[in-house]
């Protein structure tokens, strides 16, 4: 499995030529480590976006089916998991912090499980809004550790009207009394520029960080954001037709028309890269032990920049303590959580191996 993390690293860090110099982000010391876990006990966030439920089928194949050449699965498991925003909320919930999840729902079964699923896991569900549409679900069918096939219900056209208006005034109750704001897109028409704007204007006027996890739809609409964190297939999509970023001139440029503070991108293998709009660069190795499964992992990062920088720190404070929880995260099995005492543990174990190699 290491190795084929390595191999979607190295595609990955394909796509988008980053022009990347050698100063790094200098890793914080244990003791600011553990105060800002501490404080994160202590803040609330505002997780504004997509919610899905994932189904995970597994099972063994024996045979071909007789009415097509397909595999037939027998299936023995069926697991049921929180998807995108929800992910999100689940490890803001596993940090310490207190998460409303701000989203929408059918009136559905699959609405009914994202719904209590939240509230067991602790993320309050006042702000979920039920709309007519069905809830969002990807269903994923598995044998012998492979996936065979997913099939995805859902409704992704722009949400309107009453359902809109009743999402955007949940949005702006949420984020009254939050510390930081989420925005989680994944293009399924609930995070539209009429609900966008609003909300990050609220939270500016606060004085209260955001974090943006975005998609190719509302790609620009995010301005005014703290840390934008595209993947690289998205930011090479937006911008590599008229950005060189091989080049760091480029990158006022950029900074320019996406109108955000700090842009994050993962490097796989290479750790991460936090470049800011004074044009500074700063590269974050990788603290990763094992390399299981990469699924979830953006989830993680996410849930732990808004704590972090809701706990009082920096930018690059948030990016190293998020990149240390993405390499707990990553040797688990499937979309995980990463605790504060195993990314406590990450940094302990870093530290030591560091040491030991000068």
């Amino acid at each position: 499995m290491y190795e084929v993390g390595k191999a979607l690293a190295r595609f990955a860090a394909g796509m988008v030529r980053l022009y990347l110099p050698k100063r790094m982000i200098e890793t914080i010391s244990r003791e600011r480590l553990v105060a800002l876990l501490d404080a994160a006990a202590g803040t609330r966030i505002a997780v504004i976006g997509d919610a899905m439920l994932d189904v995970y089928l597994r099972g063994d194949v024996g045979r071909i089916s007789p009415e097509a050449p397909v595999p037939v699965v027998r299936v023995t498991e069926r697991k049921l998991a929180l998807g995108g925003a929800a992910n999100v909320a689940q490890n803001i919930t596993a940090i310490g912090a207190r998460c409303e999840m701000v989203c929408a729902t059918g009136e559905d079964a699959a609405g009914v499980l994202v719904r209590q699923m939240l509230h067991e896991v602790g993320a309050e569900t006042r702000s979920i809004i039920r709309v007519s549409r069905q809830t969002t679900t990807k269903t994923r069918v598995v044998a012998r550790s492979q996936q065979l096939v997913r099939y995805d219900e859902e409704d992704d056209a722009d949400m309107d009207g009453s359902e809109m208006e009743n999402l955007l005034n949940a949005a702006l109750r949420a984020v009254s009394d939050a510390d930081a704001v989420v925005f989680e897109d994944y293009n399924k028409g609930l995070l539209v520029p009429l609900v966008i704007a609003p909300v990050i204007s609220e939270a500016k006027a606060r004085g209260i960080p955001v974090v943006v996890d975005p998609k190719y739809r509302n790609f620009f609409a995010y301005r005014g954001a703290t840390i934008f964190k595209p993947n690289r297939r998205e930011l090479e999509s937006a911008l590599g037709a008229e950005v060189d970023l091989d080049r760091p001139e480029a990158l006022p440029a950029t900074f320019e028309r996406l109108g955000v503070e700090h842009l994050l991108l993962t490097l796989g293998e290479k750790g991460m890269a936090l470049l800011s709009a004074n044009g500074e660069i700063g590269r974050i190795p990788t603290t990763a032990r094992e390399v299981y499964d990469v699924v979830g992992a953006g989830d993680t990062v996410t849930a732990y920049l808004a704590t972090m920088l809701a706990a009082g720190g920096s930018p690059a404070e948030a990016a190293v303590i998020a990149n240390f929880a993405a390499g707990v995260e990553v040797g688990k099995l499937g979309a995980a959580t990463a605790t504060t005492e195993e990314v406590i543990a990450a940094y302990d174990h870093f530290s030591e191996s560091t040491a030991s190699s000068r």
